[in-house]
């Protein structure tokens, strides 16, 4: 009896984990304000070289053998390709782990909005949700 209980109580566990871990993925965060005033100085020199000189820059940060960076590749060249002002580039932290590291990035695709000065925006864990994307960024886009 004792364990049937363990298994139930395990599985109702592991089903709230993933509800949650659902619930955040491709969730658009807005980065605080005390992140958000890093200068272009601080930033790493491989984000401020792939900034566009106007409007706002998707960088996403992505590894080799990950399937949902293919899908949000697709879905951000598309959203930039289609919007004024909204540029995409791609970084491979397959061979630059340490940039993950000082990016604060645990999870791959992550994407981040830098507008031309070099303050992060917002950030996306996972694939982000189109509209919900463009309704953020919209008050950023000239």
């Amino acid at each position: 009896m004792t364990g049937v209980l363990v298994l139930v109580g395990t599985l109702v566990l592991a089903t709230v984990a993933g509800l949650v871990m659902r619930s955040r993925n491709g969730r658009v965060r807005t980065t605080a304000a005390t992140v958000a005033t890093v200068a272009t100085s601080d930033l790493p020199a491989d984000i401020t070289s792939v900034l566009a000189p106007g409007g706002v820059t998707l960088v996403q940060l992505s590894t080799t053998f990950c399937a949902p960076c293919r899908h949000t590749r697709v879905l951000l060249s598309d959203l930039a390709s289609r919007t004024d002002g909204l540029h995409h580039t791609e970084l491979d932290l397959t061979e630059r782990p340490e940039l993950a590291k000082e990016l604060a990035v645990l999870r791959t695709p992550t994407t981040l909005a830098v507008d031309r000065s070099g303050t992060e925006i917002l950030r996306v864990g996972g694939v982000p949700r189109r509209d919900e994307l463009l309704a953020a960024l919209q008050p950023h886009l000239t």
